[in-house]
C-alpha cells in the first residue's frame, strides 16, 4: 500500500526504513506524550530540539547536500521520488516537522546549484554541524502571493522587495510574509525585483540573506492553526547590504528556480498523503478496539464503507504523487501540470480522509488528546500552500489548452 517496495529502488527502501524507524521510535511518541507543546506561544519552546538532532543522526537533516561536504547527494534520476518518500514517512508522524526539513533539502539543492562554492563550502558546513540550523525561501510578500503568477508578465506585479547594486554589494528593501522556517532561519534565500522595466519573469533575482545581516528583522510568528511545529514567518529588509557573491540567480531567479518549484509541489502532495496515512492508521486501530453495539466498530457497515472510502483516497493520492514524481525527475514536458494536478488533488482527498477519521472516532475526535483533530487541522494548511487551489487549477488550465485558456490562466 502506498509506496509499497515493489515501486523503490534499494536505496530507496533503506531510506524509507530509516526514516520510519525514526518516525515510530522518536518522533511519535513525543507527539503522543506532548498533545498541548504545539500550542506554547513561545514558538522556540514548541519543538524538543532532540528531535532535530535525532534527525540529524539518522542522516535526514543532510539530504540534497553535496557529498563533498558531507551530505547524501540522491541520484537525479529519483530525486523527487526519493524526497516524496521520506516527506510521506515523516509527515506521517508530523507534518509541521516534514515542513521544516523539506524546506531545508529544497534550498540545500538550490544552493548547490547556485551557489559559488566558497559559499556553498561555508553555508554546508555550518548546517551539517548545527543540527538546529534552518532555512527559509523567502518569496510571499503581504502584497501578493499565489495570485500574483497569474495575470501578466508586466512591471506592475513585480516584487515589491527590490535589491540595488551599490558598489561590490546588493541593497535589499523590502518585506515578506507567510515564509516557511522564516521564525527561526539561520539562512534566507531572498527573491527581489533588479530590473523594473520589464516583468516578474524576467527582473526578478535571488540572494543568499544570513539571518545577522544588519537590517534584516524577523518581526513575527504566525499563528497557524495547524503544522505549528513549523515557524512560519514575516521578514523585513531595511538597507539590508550583502556582498555581490551573494547573488544566487540574476534577473531569472523564478525560470532557475524550477529545481525548487517543481519538488516543493510534489512534496506538500507527499506531506498531505503521510498526515492521512497517519489518520488512517489512527482509525484502524481505533475501529478494531472500540466496541460500539455489543461489536468491534469495524463490524458495522457504515463503519466498514468509509474505512474503504479512507484507503481508496490513500491509494489514489499515492499513485498520482509517484507519476508526477517521475515526471519530474524524467523531465517530462508533462511535469508541471502533474505538479499543480497533484497538489490540489491531495490537499482535497487527505482533508477528505481526515473528516472520515474524525467522524469514525465519535466525540474523541474533537479531543486534543486523542490527535485525529490535528491531522485534520495540518492537512487543511496544505490547501494553499505552495499554491491555492484556483490558481492551481488556472495553471493546469493553461498547460492543457495553450491557445485557448483565457488571460485568468495567465503565462505557463
Amino acid at each position: 500500500m502506498y509506496f509499497e517496495d515493489r515501486y523503490l529502488t534499494d536505496e530507496q527502501r533503506l531510506m524509507r526504513d530509516t526514516t520510519r524507524h525514526y518516525v515510530n521510535q522518536v518522533v511519535i511518541p513525543f507527539i503522543e506524550q506532548n498533545r498541548l507543546r504545539e500550542w506554547d506561544m513561545d514558538p522556540l519552546a514548541r519543538l524538543d530540539p532532540n528531535i532535530l538532532e535525532q534527525a540529524d543522526a539518522a542522516g535526514l537533516r543532510s539530504l540534497g547536500v553535496p557529498e563533498r561536504f558531507g551530505g547524501i547527494d540522491l541520484d537525479p534520476a529519483t530525486q523527487s521520488q526519493t524526497f516524496a518518500v521520506i516527506a510521506t514517512e515523516i509527515a506521517r508522524g508530523e507534518s509541521g516537522l516534514a515542513d521544516k526539513l523539506v524546506q531545508n533539502w529544497k534550498i540545500s539543492v538550490l544552493i548547490g546549484q547556485f551557489a559559488p562554492p566558497h559559499l556553498q563550502e561555508y553555508w554546508f558546513n555550518r548546517y551539517l554541524n548545527e543540527p538546529q540550523f534552518l532555512m527559509a525561501h523567502c518569496l510571499t510578500e503581504p502584497r501578493g502571493a499565489s495570485d500574483r503568477w497569474l495575470p501578466y508578465n508586466v512591471p506592475e506585479v513585480n516584487m515589491d522587495t527590490r535589491a540595488v547594486l551599490d558598489g561590490d554589494t546588493w541593497v535589499i528593501n523590502g518585506a515578506k510574509q507567510f515564509i516557511s522556517n522564516g521564525y527561526d532561519a539561520s539562512l534566507y534565500v531572498v527573491y527581489a525585483n533588479t530590473d523594473d522595466t520589464v516583468g516578474m519573469q524576467q527582473g526578478t533575482s535571488s540572494f543568499l540573506v544570513p539571518r545577522d545581516t544588519p537590517g534584516l528583522s524577523v518581526t513575527r510568528c504566525n499563528e497557524t492553526m495547524g503544522g505549528r511545529f513549523m515557524n512560519n514567518g514575516e521578514i523585513v529588509f531595511e538597507d539590508v547590504r550583502v556582498p555581490a557573491d551573494h547573488l544566487l540567480v540574476l534577473n531569472d531567479a523564478l525560470g532557475q528556480a524550477g529545481i525548487y518549484f517543481r519538488p516543493g509541489k510534489v512534496l506538500v502532495a507527499a506531506k498531505s498523503l503521510g498526515i492521512g496515512i497517519g489518520a488512517y492508521e489512527d482509525t484502524v486501530k481505533f475501529v478494531h478496539e472500540r466496541v460500539q453495539g455489543g461489536r468491534p466498530l469495524i463490524k458495522h457497515q457504515a463503519v466498514a464503507s468509509r474505512v474503504a472510502d479512507m484507503a481508496t483516497r490513500l491509494e489514489a493520492v499515492a499513485a498520482l504523487l509517484r507519476h508526477a514524481a517521475l515526471a519530474v525527475d524524467e523531465r517530462s514536458p508533462d511535469a508541471d501540470v502533474l505538479c499543480n494536478m497533484v497538489k490540489v488533488f491531495a490537499s482535497h482527498e487527505i482533508v477528505a480522509v481526515c473528516r472520515n477519521a474524525m467522524e469514525l472516532h465519535g466525540g474523541y475526535g474533537a479531543m486534543l488528546e486523542v490527535g485525529v483533530e490535528k491531522a485534520m487541522r495540518d492537512a487543511l494548511i496544505n490547501l494553499h500552500s505552495d499554491g491555492t487551489t484556483d490558481v492551481s487549477n488556472f495553471k493546469i488550465v493553461r498547460a492543457m489548452f495553450p491557445d485557448t485558456a483565457g488571460v485568468y490562466a495567465g503565462s505557463l
